[in-house]
């Protein structure tokens, strides 16, 4: 392949945009560690990596395709990258995101020109007042922050009939392998994002399968973390006790490097004092060749396999590959609690009663954007579930809010929330992979994310 410069034509420096050619055949499938290996030799500027999927972006998100991946752009993004090459040049380098293009999914708070809105038009009007933790984290690591991805509305938690990857704001994301095929949800943006190259990488949420479910469907990486490993302050909530934040990517390094970034103590979210002495900052030194040789896996198997023959088939081939790269299976080695969890509506009552006190208190945050007033601003979930009602030709049209007005409704006593709470540990927990770690010895337990992408 030709020379990325000359791919780029004369680059963004001097106001000339990089070529169709630098877009459609350097950039994508591009890993970080390869990125940065031509931003060191000086073959490509991180000016031009933004410029390129700007390019990538109005060719496969905005028209062709139309992926609607991405739901907004951030208007520095090429100033941040000159200066990142600016630095670059000194030798003033913040670490191996330095000048890499990363998107963020739209419940990720930005001090910056960029709304925060999780997809809903009511948060149009107001502003968060601050990065997020995590964002000022990735800033100091050298990341360029490109965009905000498009995701299922308020994290697919406004309707248990919803579409995945829809939102009021930012419409009908696509699966870019199979157009008629969603993307799953919610962060379903950052895994089409990630997936079709449209950055370097992307930062997705999870509650319960909003990484992990999209980056299945998309064919990419996703990493959720243990709750405490990744500071939430600054992210729109759902559950107190179950939201994380992780790195969605076309590889394990990738994500790996991206993890390394968001980790660390924060006084403003109380759930990291747990990760003290538990958390790296560079996830890539155990990415080892011979990293399963001895380690004891244990295969569920019960609740969690079954339910399609392909999956079914392509996880027996990673078992396969497991055993054979020198792991000890344990197979089955089955939850206790599998059964009990899946039938049980403890989770669902537990969400609900966080989401509500969570996002008011989120809410009681914002401010409101130049020309609005506080009258303007939504404070409360029913002033969510009734600017709904007022644009319901915008957001109501495919699917309703059943799942909000349930919180608003929910009749739960500090005491009743507590106990259930209690109980969804102990089956999660205690009782259900704790007790088969203990009782197999287990370094790991392994099952299938999901089936193929649905229609």
């Amino acid at each position: 392949m030709a020379d990325a410069l000359a791919l780029a034509g004369c680059g963004g420096d001097n106001g000339r945009a990089v070529s169709d050619e630098f877009a459609n055949e350097y950039l994508p499938e591009k890993s970080i560690a390869e990125l940065q290996a031509d931003l060191l030799t000086g073959k490509v500027t991180s000016k031009q990596l933004v410029e390129g999927y700007l390019r990538r972006i109005e060719m496969l998100d905005r028209d062709g395709p139309t992926l609607r991946a991405i739901i907004e752009l951030n208007p520095d993004a090429g100033k941040i990258a000159s200066k990142s090459d600016a630095d670059r040049r000194v030798g003033r380098l913040r670490g191996p995101l330095h000048g890499i293009p990363i998107v963020l999914k739209d419940n990720i708070d930005t001090g910056d020109k960029m709304l925060t809105t999780a997809g809903s038009l009511a948060m149009v009007t107001s502003r968060p007042a601050e990065d997020a933790t995590l964002v000022f984290r990735l800033r100091m690591s050298g990341a360029v922050i490109l965009g905000k991805t498009n995701m299922s509305e308020w994290a697919n938690f406004r309707s248990a009939h919803s579409s995945s990857g829809w939102s009021g704001r930012g419409g009908q994301a696509r699966n870019p392998y199979v157009l008629t095929h969603g993307p799953s949800g919610s962060s379903s943006g950052s895994a089409v994002a990630a997936s079709a190259s449209l950055a370097a990488a992307a930062i997705g949420t999870e509650t319960d399968g909003s990484i992990v479910s999209p980056a299945n469907a998309c064919g990419i990486v996703g990493v959720k973390p243990t709750v405490g490993l990744v500071s939430r302050a600054g992210v729109i909530p759902i559950s107190a006790s179950q939201d994380t934040i992780g790195p969605m990517a076309r590889t394990v390094t990738d994500a790996a490097l991206l993890l390394g970034a968001l980790t660390g103590v924060d006084p403003k979210d109380g759930a990291t004092a747990a990760s003290r002495g538990k958390l790296w900052h560079d996830y890539t030194r155990y990415l080892k060749a011979d990293g399963l040789k001895g380690a004891r896996i244990g295969v569920l198997r019960k609740v969690y396999t079954g339910y399609h023959a392909q999956t079914d088939a392509l996880f027996e081939a990673a078992v396969t590959g497991m055993r054979a790269a020198g792991a000890v299976i344990v197979d089955p080695a089955d939850l206790a609690t599998a059964e009990e969890m899946r039938h049980s509506e403890g989770e669902l009552q537990v969400m609900m009663y966080e989401f509500k006190r969570g996002l008011e208190a989120y809410l009681a945050k914002r401010l409101p954007i130049s020309g609005k007033s506080e009258r303007d601003v939504p404070r409360t979930l029913d002033d969510l579930i009734q600017f709904n009602l007022d644009h319901d030709k915008e957001e109501l049209t495919l699917f309703g809010q059943d799942m909000l007005e349930r919180c608003e409704r929910l009749k739960l006593t500090e005491a009743e929330y507590r106990e259930i709470l209690a109980t969804n540990r102990r089956l999660a927990g205690r009782e259900g992979i704790d007790a088969v770690l203990q009782e197999h010895r287990l370094d790991a337990i392994v099952a299938p994310t999901g089936g193929p992408a649905g229609k």
